[in-house]
């Protein structure tokens, strides 16, 4: 049993093979591979939005890859119901009632589209989500670990689409929006893709390693002056509440609540682990802001009359 800084610098040599191996397939996103990294190293899920054709299939199927993981994808559509993903009872050939496992039985989901589906339906996924277990007929199957959902949305056409509530929007740790790649970037993809060379890629972790650095991760020590930032930072997004900034006060809606100081903390604490560090410091709490905020406020009319956005707000606040 290797003791708690031998772990933490496997973690890190870990991260810099994944992204290596990564990048074999993914040009261009680093910060994208790391945020996804960092969640799943969390214990967490992400929301990824993006326009269609920038490889949000092909990322989670290449990290699943390099972390030996089954992997399924949901096409989210309007028509799917609750059991298409969590599974159904049949009867089999002696008449006997037998559960027959949905896609959510994997470690990595990737729920593609997800707000094209009706409420009823995206809520399948909010008790695998927090609790990792779904229940069925009054019985409950516990999923196998570890368990990530990458959720994705496309920003563009929000025709015939259903808003994720609140409660299942607070239940990711991180927002992330997936860019255009750059111009080099993009040359490269296309050398890469239209070709008849076929990028291998190599297994570099399994499922028990993983769960041990999601145990590490926890582990992580962090001093007040870190814990209380984050914490200050969360309540300088609440408007009208007695820690809020002048900033939230007139240009949001709504504020943070207290599974964001959770999500800054924990995911800080991934953040320095895999840059090598034993502890995360303020910088690391930055770091991760913007992707555990932007999910986490909503702006006011006034914010959205001015041409602010929140990530605007969220620059702001830092």
């Amino acid at each position: 049993m290797r003791s708690d800084v031998e772990a933490a610098d496997a973690l890190h040599a870990v991260y810099k093979k994944l992204n290596t191996e990564i990048s074999k397939v993914i040009i261009g996103q680093e910060e994208v591979v790391k945020l996804v990294l960092t969640a799943i190293f969390c214990k967490g899920h992400c929301l990824l939005v993006g326009v269609p054709g920038l490889a949000k299939t092909l990322l989670i199927n290449t990290i699943s890859e390099a972390l030996s993981l089954d992997f399924k994808r949901i096409q989210f559509t309007p028509d799917l119901m609750p059991s298409d993903i969590t599974g159904s009872e049949t009867l089999d050939i002696n008449r006997n009632l037998k559960f027959i496992k949905g896609p959510i039985f994997s470690n990595i989901i990737l729920a593609d589209e997800i707000n094209r589906t009706p409420p009823k339906t995206q809520a399948a996924l909010l008790e695998a989500m927090q609790e990792h277990t779904v229940t069925i007929a009054g019985l409950t199957h516990v999923l196998e670990e570890p368990f990530f959902v990458l959720a994705t949305q496309n920003p563009i056409e929000q025709e015939g689409t259903y808003p994720l509530p609140e409660a299942q929007l607070d239940r990711f740790l991180f927002n992330i929006i997936l860019d255009y790649p750059s111009f080099e970037s993009e040359v490269q993809i296309v050398k890469n893709t239209t070709g008849n060379t076929v990028a291998k890629i190599e297994k570099i972790i399994g499922a028990e390693e993983i769960l041990e650095f999601q145990q590490l991760v926890k582990k992580v020590p962090v001093t007040d002056n870190v814990v209380e930032y984050a914490v200050k930072l969360v309540h300088s997004t609440r408007p009208n509440y007695p820690m809020a900034s002048a900033l939230s006060n007139q240009f949001l809606e709504w504020g943070a609540g207290p599974r964001a100081s959770q999500s800054l903390i924990l995911a800080a604490k991934c953040n320095a682990l895999i840059n090598g560090k034993y502890a995360p410091d303020i910088e690391d709490v930055q770091a991760v802001a913007t992707a555990v905020l932007r999910h986490r406020i909503i702006r006011n009319f006034k914010a959205e009359a001015e041409g602010l956005t929140v990530e605007d707000i969220i620059k702001k606040l830092l």
